[in-house]
């Protein structure tokens, strides 16, 4: 058995228990039409989980979303809106996002506290709720399975992304089809944990809240908090996993071992994929870097050092001039203070050794200035001190950023 694996699918219509719906409300109050709210529906209450931003500043939707799911029960779905992030509003900005998923719930006849709230956009202006009112509505009478439908609700939760982000997974067991599908934006103040990034995944697989949970937390931690665009944690982030049970399937604890295994690649697959195109997608970026951290005595000390070079303006400054100036990686290694010895350090651009056992190695220095010339490649340090090791992907520092981000 193994996975089927779609790169831009048609997104969350794409999974059997669920439609979607999206809206075009003017939240940025430019009048431009552009799509900013967009409605997730299960057919009947399903199990959820989510994980979020660690950022001691939370905006009121993730306020809402962790109360919501720490007092247990099944929900209906996700009401998310983009343009306005509804963070730092204070005791308003919890009453709209409470006003949001009342407003939901009783445009689909739902109970209180059945629908998530997910907001993205400029911090600090409170939402033009009359405004959401209306989006909800249109969202709701726009419900649908369709792939069309499916795009528009991916296009909805943008903000300066350049393009929808969506993945599906698929795998069979027992005769039966299991789906795994999910939608994300993302692009500019992205560090982990998690990024400025949402990211909806509905599952036709049957779970409790429970194994969801920590199956998400797994998928996360080897995906959207394994990516850095410019080194800034958002007030939102926010990664929501529902599971609708419409193909019969059981995983977790309770369910079939093959099948969990699976669920859990399946899972796996589509939160990289999505984090992959966020990294991709990132502000007037013009390269991908996969920074890999071999031989640390720790996972954690791998982590730090990909960070520590991933975020480094220096080396994210010679990654956009193609400069393979690998001292600046050795610079930023050194500074994440985690024991290293420079005798023992490898260096390799790509497949190119820079430095071995420490020392240099200028003859390859053409390969290299090739290696970086491409829009993604791969920088790879080796400490031989142990077995730890981390995968961060990254991206340059460019002009286009700084301007892109100078004012708003």
């Amino acid at each position: 058995m193994s996975i089927e694996f779609t790169d831009d699918s048609p997104g969350l219509t794409d999974v059997a228990g669920f439609r979607v719906g999206a809206a075009s409300c003017d939240i940025r109050n430019k009048a431009n039409g552009r799509l900013d709210l967009a409605l997730v529906v299960a057919d009947r209450p399903c199990s959820a989980a989510g994980v979020f931003t660690t950022n001691d500043v939370k905006a009121a939707p993730v306020r809402f979303c962790q109360r919501l799911l720490a007092a247990g029960g099944q929900v209906r779905g996700i009401v998310g809106n983009s343009g306005n992030a509804n963070a730092c509003t204070s005791v308003q900005g919890d009453a709209d996002a409470a006003e949001t998923a009342r407003l939901a719930a009783a445009a689909l006849g739902a109970k209180d506290g059945a629908f998530l709230v997910c907001s993205t956009g400029r911090i600090g202006e409170l939402l033009p709720m009359a405004k959401v009112a209306a989006g909800v509505s249109e969202a709701a009478g726009r419900l649908s399975r369709d792939a069309a439908e499916g795009r528009r609700a991916a296009e909805a939760i943008l903000t300066s992304d350049t393009r929808p982000k969506t993945c599906t997974a698929r795998f069979t067991h027992a005769g039966r089809t299991v789906t795994v599908s999910g939608i994300a934006k993302g692009a500019g103040m992205i560090e982990p944990n998690m990024a400025t990034m949402l990211a909806f995944v509905c599952t036709d697989a049957e779970a409790s809240a429970d194994f969801l949970k920590e199956a998400l937390r797994s998928a996360s931690d080897a995906s959207f908090n394994c990516v850095s665009v410019d080194g800034d944690m958002s007030t939102n982030d926010t990664v929501l996993l529902l599971a609708s049970g419409a193909s019969g399937v059981r995983v977790g604890p309770d369910g079939d071992p093959s099948a969990t295994a699976l669920f859990r690649e399946a899972l796996g697959r589509v939160c990289f994929a999505l984090a992959e195109k966020i990294v991709g997608d990132g502000e007037k970026i013009t390269k991908v870097v996969s920074v890999e951290i071999e031989g640390a005595r720790s996972r954690a000390d791998a982590e730090k050092i990909a960070r520590a070079i991933g975020n480094s303006l220096l080396v994210k400054s010679s990654w956009f001039g193609e400069d393979p100036n690998w001292g600046r990686l050795a610079d930023a290694a050194g500074y994440a203070r985690t024991g290293l010895d420079e005798a023992r350090l490898d260096i390799h651009y790509g497949d190119v050794p820079a430095v071995l056992a420490g020392r240099p190695v200028p003859e390859n220095k053409p390969r290299w200035k090739e290696v970086v010339k491409a829009a993604r490649f791969s920088v790879r340090l080796n400490l031989r001190l142990g077995d730890g090791k981390f995968r961060l992907l990254a991206s340059d520092l460019t002009d286009g950023y700084v301007n892109y981000n100078k004012s708003e």
